[in-house]
């Protein structure tokens, strides 16, 4: 499908590189493993010797050293792979989520765990939610206390995806009480913490979709972390995680878009070869137009992704046009399932168009990693001048 992008030669052989490993895995791979609750560890090590892993990764360990441009094309084209929303959940917290070290951490911890996560060798969570704080992450209660030359941490996260697999969490833990802090954001600390299994415990959400990578429960209790394993300085967590979020915005958007494609290519097709009455029912006005709305909503949602990526990755502001593109894209995205859904009629909600998985992962885009509303927040109160509302 036509793409928003600027091909370059360099950008050609990305996408068919990536499209090359992700064709290997098809919709029935795909669809088993979703029905099996089976992580795809096929997929994960096929992108892990590619080298993609560490796409944006500096070059001295490993990685392409190229940057969220580069990876949110990758990404595009994974979820508009089979692998939907399943294969983009598999690898993206490799590709964003350890942005904090690169920034932060010390060269010898960039030289000990980067060539491991890059390499595949190293699994890594996220785990910075909670039950009693969703986005209002200055309201954890995950507590960490300096004993001697390490922390002992207890507490709870939610979501944290790929935790059964993972060895290592990076972890955002309250160092400093809040009553005690100037700032609701400082006492924060972040760390890239073992996942030992003698004070990590790991319980699965059921949950609609995406069941090939697990959603879980992690409750620590007594997790002992090595001061040298604290990123940046402590109470300085919060504002290292938030370098993570504009390229997190920008990759999930692109995510989204792809995934949105798949599921509008499928609906075109059957669209062609359906025929009822005598003709086929893309002949008739009411499946083209929405389909059409479908195909400029998702090029509208890339041209804002890219946007933000091209602003990132010059170093300039990028924090109202990373969520805009979160925000056009999740919404294009769920109107494009939809419609594959209504195009395909009562084949749509049947397993064996894998329209219907498509769908049952698109809904966790319109909540994950920020829900539209509070977007629509951000926006209002820093583009608009509004009053902060929550």
């Amino acid at each position: 499908m036509k793409t928003a992008l600027a091909n370059t030669p360099e950008r050609i052989a990305l996408r068919e590189a990536i499209t090359a490993i992700c064709d290997r895995f098809d919709d029935a791979y795909w669809s088993e493993l979703d029905t099996q609750h089976r992580f795809p560890h096929e997929f994960a090590q096929a992108i892990a010797e590619g080298g993609w892993l560490g796409i944006a990764m500096p070059q001295d360990y490993g990685g392409a050293g190229l940057g969220v441009t580069e990876a949110s094309i990758m990404m595009q084209v994974v979820g508009a792979s089979a692998g939907f929303f399943a294969a983009c959940s598999t690898i993206h917290i490799n590709i964003f989520g350890l942005h904090s070290i690169v920034k932060h951490g010390t060269d010898a911890q960039r030289r000990e765990w980067l060539p491991k996560v890059i390499s595949g060798e190293i699994r890594a969570c996220f785990g910075v939610t909670e039950p009693d704080a969703g986005l209002d992450t200055t309201r954890i209660k995950t507590r960490a206390v300096r004993q001697g030359d390490r922390y002992v941490v207890h507490g709870q996260k939610l979501w944290t995806s790929t935790a059964q697999q993972a060895q290592k969490i990076v972890l955002l833990a309250r160092t400093t009480p809040l009553e005690a802090c100037a700032r609701p954001t400082d006492g924060l600390t972040l760390f890239f913490a073992d996942m030992d299994p003698k004070a990590v415990t790991v319980t699965e959400i059921p949950k609609m979709g995406r069941n090939a990578v697990n959603s879980n429960q992690t409750f620590i209790d007594g997790l002992e972390i090595p001061v040298e394993h604290r990123i940046g300085e402590e109470g300085k967590g919060f504002r290292y995680i938030l370098d993570s979020l504009n390229p997190e915005r920008i990759l999930n958007a692109a995510e989204v878009i792809g995934m949105g494609r798949r599921a509008l290519d499928k609906a075109a097709r059957y669209a062609q070869e359906r025929v009822v009455f005598g003709r086929p029912i893309g002949q008739n006005q009411s499946i083209q137009h929405p389909l059409a709305e479908c195909w400029s909503e998702l090029y509208a949602a890339e041209l804002m992704t890219l946007h933000a990526a091209e602003l990132y990755d010059s170093g300039q502001p990028c924090g109202a046009e990373a969520n805009a593109a979160k925000y056009l894209a999740a919404d294009a995205g769920f109107h494009a399932c939809d419609r594959a859904i209504r195009t395909h009629g009562g084949m749509g909600y049947a397993r064996e168009y894998h329209i219907e998985r498509y769908f049952r992962e698109m809904v966790a885009c319109q909540l994950a990693p920020v829900s539209r509303e509070m977007i629509l927040n951000f926006i209002a109160e820093r583009e608009l001048g509004m009053p902060k509302s929550y």
